[in-house]
């Protein structure tokens, strides 16, 4: 019996978070519709965008006569000390793992805004079911999706042309997911908090529209830090995309970059303290629910 007791909460926490994930691969529709805007960045921008050329065709001076091969190496010099790597495109595709990441956390609190105005909320509270595992299945929920629209993201980037390390081991690789999951719980906790007391799905939609852009421009995704104004550079290195780009671009495509104790110890004081900050105010604003 007090085995039964102990596994309770965690069984009540996976039945509510394969509920929320019932929602979304019941309708692949939505899975399609959320991929289009990283693709069509990998795709159309990455691609475009590509600097090797530009650098090239700008030393190709008339008259000078400079060698191919002494063009080819300073462009590629320019690059990676921009850059960090040679190729832009690679450099964008873990910029996009991030992107569809933060989107899909900003989502999360969505839910509990339409479940609280259809009357489900109000169910799941006359059940035995802790307050803080109804948050933390939203956050699970939006974690996994998450993950999942990620992988399809980097196997397409890979498709396209993505040069990933070549020393790449299955650690980096976890490695880079447990960064993407860190930033998911982390922004997913903060949307599903704000929307805890909210009764109407417009002001989410207004509050994830106003973060979506800033946050990723504020941030390494399409750009290196060092090469922001000054003002924004503080901004940057507050910003946990800032750091998930970081570890995903050391370990996936090996180039150098901060410190990835840091890098981890700081996404995982983020993504703990809005977890704890979800869970306490659940057990406040449900209770009056």
């Amino acid at each position: 019996m007090d085995m039964v007791v102990k596994l309770h909460p965690l069984h009540g926490l996976w039945a509510l978070t394969n509920r929320e994930l019932a929602k979304w691969y019941k309708v692949p529709v939505i899975l399609i519709i959320s991929l289009i805007q990283p693709i069509v960045w990998l795709a159309f921008f990455g691609k475009s965008m590509n600097f090797a050329t530009m650098f090239t065709s700008g030393l190709n001076i008339p008259g000078l006569n400079i060698p191919k091969q002494v063009i080819d190496e300073i462009a590629s010099e320019i690059l990676k000390a921009n850059f960090g790597t040679t190729d832009y495109f690679s450099f964008l595709a873990v910029g996009m793992l991030s992107f569809i990441t933060l989107f899909t956390s900003l989502q999360s609190g969505m839910s509990i805004v339409w479940d609280r105005r259809l009357g489900v909320l109000s169910k799941l509270l006359t059940t035995p079911v802790p307050r803080g595992n109804i948050v933390m299945a939203k956050v699970l929920n939006s974690v996994i999706r998450s993950l999942v629209q990620a992988t399809i993201v980097l196997v397409i980037a890979i498709l396209l042309g993505m040069k990933l390390n070549p020393g790449l081991t299955p650690l980096d690789i976890v490695g880079a997911y447990v960064a993407l999951t860190l930033m998911s719980m982390g922004f997913a906790s903060i949307f599903v908090t704000l929307a805890l007391r909210s009764t109407s799905w417009e002001s989410q939609m207004a509050i994830m529209n106003l973060l979506n852009m800033p946050l990723m421009f504020a941030s390494n995704s399409f750009y290196p830090v060092k090469s922001m104004p000054w003002w924004l550079k503080p901004v940057a290195y507050v910003n946990p995309l800032t750091y998930v780009n970081d570890i995903n671009r050391q370990l996936l495509l090996g180039v150098t970059g901060l410190n990835l104790l840091m890098d981890f110890a700081y996404l995982i004081t983020f993504a703990v303290i809005f977890s704890l900050i979800g869970i306490v105010l659940s057990w406040r604003y449900l209770s009056e629910t």
